[in-house]
């Protein structure tokens, strides 16, 4: 017979009494569960994650024993990093990340876990007790990182899994997070309870009168167990993971993944023993409530079960380190309320200073230590290692020791509540601090409990302070969690940084700043003054392009090429960012190496285009000289533009290309080979497709432009290296658009080329507008005229000429309609052109208003003296005419045109025949050398 019989059958009793047999064997296996994990060895230690009843039992409890090893919850390949804890200010997270897969889908790509720390909690205390107490090794048994992703879900491989929720836990309590300090990384949380439906938590919530699962657990679990004594905390922590174990929902696969780790972590104490030879009785395994309740087969040392096969990890290269935490992070995380982790360390420091016991630290931590570190004895909680008894029955069947009113307490934050919100914009004064200790009173007696705590003073604040409105940025709830701790954010320390972090830290030094602080500070460079800071202005473009933004923000400077710095001026939040640059550590030793494995990523990944080839050369050039690695990304860049199908991104090729020629002309004697066989593969290359891209509909005529820009622009160069102008002329030759914009591109090419002359071109478009079914569409073709200008600038002249006959020519019933029309066309596939139009119209037109109306158009003007010379040509061509009327009627009928031969007054000769000819004299006089021709053949 056990100590715990007289309960089991108290409890099958009642349960028969109001349940039935499935409540009372549900009853019974939590006492079976309670009774099994007390007399297993070693000695099992049920915890809750960030409870301080539990970091205050753990300090009891390994002050008493002692034990020479610690068996904790955490990820085994963790362990190294334990030792970096005291180089930290916590809260901070263990971090284990890769940014390259290998046996995992490559969508899950970076993979990131962490497991946060702090103070108040207990695994902090053995951990702490571990490292500074000598003969005491700590041995990490959960599954590996590596071991997480393997058996997390992998719905279709699509992405990541989300963040772990801890073993028993449901759906978080909602609020956004405040600072997303742990990423999209996966948590791994030691010991978290919670029920595993939605059902069981919410009739807990309703009967117990509080609002979230974080004020329920405050009140019904840490409160009584702060108090208690070992034994009873063990026994009531093993029956609630019981319970919440026993009460889940049935899902197999969860259970089976919860039931692999336990089998895990005894296979891995089992493996430590044998290798060791340590003493069952002399070790510990702190574990979560929810696992101390396990039914595996392989639980405890005594089953002679089969060991656990542990499956071998993925080639996976993980890298570890520290980053930091803060309370507002690990809620978020871990779908805790907010403000319950601060509360929680207010609660720890409270206890500790009330109850005596002296918690365990590291030696060197960095950070404030808690109140009562100077009171070594320990009150209370006294451990009898004698037989086990039975203190479940007592603690559930007798009520709760009730705290008496702290008044003290309570109308310091009344006081300092009102003090605070009067700071933030609120009408707060002395009678609203008295309604909130009243109230806090009230809600106290409301809800069953004689002292007031934080959540009841929370709402009795936000009830009798906050009114209607909020005047500031923050509300009265989260004043109330400023005041009762705020929210602490942990700091990893310089010695416990990756190598490339303490180097970016090293290489900043010059500055005069400590880099650790979350403030955002001003840094000054006089590069002129002080050419010694220019490998920091180098470093933090460089951190720039990797960290993300804000983390290093320029205010005065640009990076370009062919500039050359002389001052700038610098926004620094690289101690608020100190998670990204720790996991940049992790890819390298040094910034550059970074980058440059970055940017070889980039240019030859699966997705890389030559856009991406040209820009990675351009990064290479600004940030590490360029050199062999930029000749090796432009190499890259001539492989991509041969096995380019498409010309989508001709306008971005053509324009870094360009940049990075020109750079290369001023600073280098020669151009790289690369650029060579850019140019020479390029010319080729949009020759070919440059037919297809004029009859393609769907391609747009900017990367058409964009094309004959390179093609134009580059023609010099390409036919230095070897290149074929007959391959131009063919391409274009060969074209036949059928788009209005892509013609007008067309008929600028061949006038560039000399296919086609000004005057030529110059006609069509008065033809154009001559034509009212071409009118509408006239748009289109300028907006061709307008992309034109980047490969035949020279034709700016005749694109403003046209754009002046239209708006001088058209009447307002036409242009009016057709003015919008021309607007948004132009500024849909020429905005970058227009300014290059504008500016020649500013060329062409007068500056000032009086000289508009003397103003004549430069494309009247020429046309002025061919008209004026007509008449005096046609005077013998008219005599010859009126001797041979005959084929003058021959010709005017040829053309359709009746001839009426008039003589005006005066003998002059005219008429309508006489006005024909003034008007087209060369028809005239062409009409009479043929005349000439076949009177002088006749003879």
């Amino acid at each position: 017979m056990t100590v715990f019989e007289p309960l089991r059958e108290q409890l099958t009793d009642a349960a028969r009494a109001f349940g039935g047999d499935a409540v009372a064997g549900i009853l019974t296996g939590i006492v079976d569960d309670v009774d099994r994990a007390l007399a297993e060895e070693p000695e099992i230690f049920p915890v809750c994650h960030h409870s301080p009843a539990s970091a205050l039992a753990m300090a009891r409890r390994l002050r008493e024993k002692r034990p020479s090893v610690v068996y904790l919850e955490l990820c085994e390949d963790l362990a190294p990093l334990l030792a970096e804890l005291r180089n930290c200010r916590l809260p901070v997270a263990l971090q284990a990340f890769a940014s390259r897969v290998e046996g995992f889908p490559a969508a899950w790509a970076p993979l990131s876990v962490v497991a946060p720390i702090t103070e108040a909690s207990a695994e902090y205390q053995a951990i702490a007790y571990a490292l500074d107490t000598p003969g005491v090794e700590i041995v990490p048994v959960d599954r590996s990182t590596d071991h997480v992703f393997q058996w997390a879900p992998r719905d279709g491989d699509a992405a990541a899994p989300a963040s772990e929720p801890a073993s028993g836990s449901g759906s978080g309590e909602g609020g956004e997070p405040k600072e997303a300090l742990h990423g999209d990384a996966v948590g791994i949380e030691i010991g978290g309870l919670r029920p595993g439906f939605a059902e069981l938590e919410e009739h807990l919530l309703r009967h117990g009168k509080v609002r979230h699962w974080s004020e329920w657990w405050d009140q019904y679990v840490e409160q009584p167990l702060a108090g208690a004594d070992y034994a009873t905390y063990r026994q009531v922590m093993v029956l609630i993971g019981s319970l919440f174990r026993r009460l889940r929902p049935p899902d197999a696969e969860r259970r089976d993944r919860d039931e692999d780790r336990e089998r895990y972590m005894w296979t891995r104490m089992r493996e430590h023993l044998a290798a060791t030879g340590a003493d069952p009785a002399d070790c510990l395994y702190v574990c979560g409530a929810f696992h101390a309740a396990s039914r595996v087969e392989q639980f405890g040392l005594a089953a002679d079960a089969e060991p656990f096969e542990i499956t071998p990890r993925t080639a996976t290269s993980w890298r570890y380190g520290l980053i930091p935490s803060s309370h507002s992070a690990i809620e978020a995380q871990f779908g805790l309320a907010p403000g319950s982790v601060s509360i929680a360390a207010a609660t720890w420091e409270k206890a500790v200073k009330r109850s005596g016991v002296k918690p365990f630290r590291l030696s060197g931590q960095a950070g404030k230590a808690p109140r009562g570190r100077k009171t070594p004895q320990v009150k209370g909680g006294a451990v009898q290692d004698g037989p086990p008894a039975d203190r479940l029955t007592g603690f559930l069947s007798g009520p709760p020791a009730l705290d008496g009113l702290d008044e003290a307490e309570l109308l310091g934050w009344c006081v300092d509540i009102v003090r605070l919100a009067r700071r933030n914009g609120y009408l707060a004064g002395t009678a609203d601090a008295i309604a909130v200790f009243e109230t806090s009173v009230l809600l106290a007696g409301m809800r069953g409990r004689a002292c007031p705590t934080p959540y009841d003073f929370q709402d009795a604040a936000v009830t009798c302070i906050e009114k209607d409105r909020v005047p500031g940025r923050r509300d009265v709830a989260r004043l109330c969690e400023i005041l009762l701790g705020g929210d602490r954010i942990g700091a990893v320390g310089y010695d416990a940084l990756p190598p490339l972090a303490r180097d970016v830290h090293d290489r900043l030094q010059p500055l005069g700043l400590d880099l650790q602080k979350r403030t955002v500070q001003r840094a000054l460079l006089d590069l002129h003054a002080e050419p010694d800071l220019l490998p920091c202005s180098e470093l933090l473009w460089i951190l720039r392009r990797l960290l993300p933004d804000g983390a290093v923000r320029p205010i005065m400077g640009s990076r370009e090429l062919g500039d050359r710095p002389i001052q700038e001026s610098w926004d620094l939040a690289i101690g608020r960012h100190q998670r990204a640059l720790v996991e940049l550590g992790y890819e390298g030793v040094s910034v550059e190496q970074v980058l440059e494995q970055r940017l070889r990523r980039a240019a030859w990944g699966p997705d890389a285009t030559v856009v991406t080839a040209l820009e990675a050369v351009e990064d290479a050039v600004l940030y590490l000289g360029g050199g062999r690695f930029a000749g090796e990304l432009g190499a890259r860049a001539v492989e991509l533009l041969a096995a380019e199908r498409t010309v989508d991104e001709a306008p971005e090729v053509v324009r870094r290309i360009r940049r990075l020629l020109a750079h290369y002309r001023a600073a280098e004697p020669a151009l790289p080979r690369w650029c060579q066989a850019f140019v020479v593969e390029g010319y080729a290359h949009y020759c070919t497709l440059l037919p297809t891209a004029f009859a393609d509909e769907a391609g747009g005529v900017r990367q058409v432009a964009a094309m004959l820009g390179f093609l134009f622009g580059m023609e010099s160069l390409a036919l230095s290296l070897g290149c074929d102008h007959a391959q131009l002329e063919l391409a274009v030759r060969q074209s036949h658009p059928e788009a209005p914009a892509k013609v007008a591109l067309l008929w600028a090419a061949k006038a560039q080329l000399g296919l086609m002359t000004r005057d030529e071109l110059r006609a069509r478009c008065d033809e154009l507008l001559a034509n009212p079914l071409v009118v509408p569409s006239f748009p289109l073709y300028m907006s061709g005229f307008v992309q034109a200008l980047d490969p035949a600038p020279a034709l700016a002249p005749l694109v403003v000429e046209a754009m002046s006959k239209a708006f001088g020519r058209l009447p307002d019933a036409v242009l009016l309609p057709w003015l919008p029309n021309l607007v948004a066309t132009l500024r849909e596939h020429a905005r970058e052109l227009v300014p290059t139009l504008v500016r020649e119209a500013a060329r062409t037109f007068p500056a000032s208003l009086p000289a508009l109306d003397a103003w004549t158009p430069p494309w009247e003007s020429r046309a002025a003296p061919a008209a004026s010379a007509a008449p005096a040509a046609s005077g013998p061509v008219a005599d010859l005419l009126a001797a041979h009327p005959m084929a003058c009627d021959a010709v005017a009928a040829l053309l359709g045109h009746p001839v009426e031969w008039d003589e005006p007054a005066g003998g002059d000769g005219g008429g309508e025949a006489r006005g024909l000819l003034e008007r087209h004299p060369a028809a005239a006089e062409a009409v009479a050398e043929l005349l000439a021709r076949a009177g002088a053949a006749s003879r």
